[in-house]
């Protein structure tokens, strides 16, 4: 049976991020050489009330067609920010309608946020003595409402197992893609960000928003960098060697390159590394070492050390761990 995502609609949501849940895991496929491939979640939306319009930040509302039962039937459930949470947002409270509904949530369900969304896991309860982000400009607020959640306002979302957050808006895009690929690996992962047209990986440690953005017209990019060194994971890249693709000093494209990607040009390449590791680990039986060389780590304790510290784990178990459980989860 695919996955149930259930995905709660509150009124004052914001559509772009309550549709989030639906392009990414309602359009998630099984791997299936012959084309043949069936869903791997089913997502359903629904309302803290009977089924009926839930209003939104714009001009228009959306029919949901499913009520808070629907809750009780979930695996996950994602909960897209709103603009009318009244004592929610005011005083951390959850209102006796919202609290009815969730109670309805089986234990061990996995709870998700996006956005301001986790002022109701923090209302709830889900995030006491836990970390969790929110969207940057309402971090202050949140911390000051819960002070008993660990909050992290500089990433762009938290994996805490049964329990994740994001930041705003496009953040909430890489969380879903982030679960796709915890659940059935970066092959699948990769696919919907294909098709979804989006980057298929940023680092949930990742900064929230970037201070410039877009380079100036008139600025040669980094792209053809990255490229170059995309090709060549398996092989020692300096600094100096990316910045001579695109004929700057280092000084220069170590600025650049944080203004469009971010991250420093060495976070980038180790994060990559770390992708191209994972995926050996979920897609080839190499050996070890052959995946530290291939990765482009060179030796297996550097390959272990750089997934510990990504992953928490070292890359046998994660190798044995996902093997054990991609495909099955249901």
């Amino acid at each position: 049976m695919p996955h149930r995502v259930v995905v709660l609609a509150l009124d004052g949501l914001l559509p772009f991020e309550l549709g989030i849940p639906q392009r990414i895991f309602g359009r998630t496929l099984r791997a299936d050489p012959g084309g043949g491939g069936g869903k791997l979640y089913d997502v359903v939306t629904c309302s803290v009330r009977p089924p009926g319009p839930v209003r939104t930040d714009a001009d228009f509302s959306v029919l949901v067609e499913h009520g808070p039962e629907a809750l009780a039937t979930a695996d996950t459930v994602v909960v897209p920010a709103s603009y009318e949470l009244g004592p929610v947002f005011e005083e951390g409270r959850l209102t006796d309608e919202l609290a009815a509904a969730l109670a309805l949530v089986r234990p061990g369900t996995r709870m998700v946020s996006i956005c301001t969304g986790s002022y109701v896991l923090a209302a709830a309860g889900y995030l006491d003595g836990r970390p969790a982000t929110t969207h940057w400009s309402s971090a202050d607020h949140f911390q000051r409402t819960f002070p008993q959640v660990r909050v992290d306002p500089d990433v762009l979302f938290i994996d805490d197992g049964d329990v994740l957050t994001s930041a705003g808006v496009a953040a909430g895009i890489d969380l879903c893609l982030h679960l796709v690929r915890r659940d059935h690996g970066t092959a699948v992962a990769n696919e919907i960000a294909r098709r979804t047209v989006v980057p298929p990986h940023r680092d949930g440690g990742q900064a929230q928003y970037i201070h410039r953005p877009v380079p100036e017209l008139q600025f040669a990019t980094t792209t053809a960098a990255r490229a170059w060194a995309l090709a060549r994971l398996d092989r020692p890249i300096l600094l100096r060697d990316m910045a001579e693709q695109e004929a700057m000093s280092v000084r220069t494209f170590t600025r650049r390159f944080r203004e469009e990607v971010g991250i420093s040009p060495g976070q980038w390449l180790t994060q990559q590394r770390v992708e191209r590791a994972r995926h050996l680990l979920e897609s080839t039986d190499l050996s070890i070492d052959q995946v530290a060389r291939d990765a482009g780590f060179g030796t297996p304790t550097s390959l272990r050390q750089h997934l510990q510290a990504a992953l928490g784990v070292p890359p046998t178990v994660y190798r044995r761990t996902f093997r054990s459980t991609a495909g099955t989860l249901s």
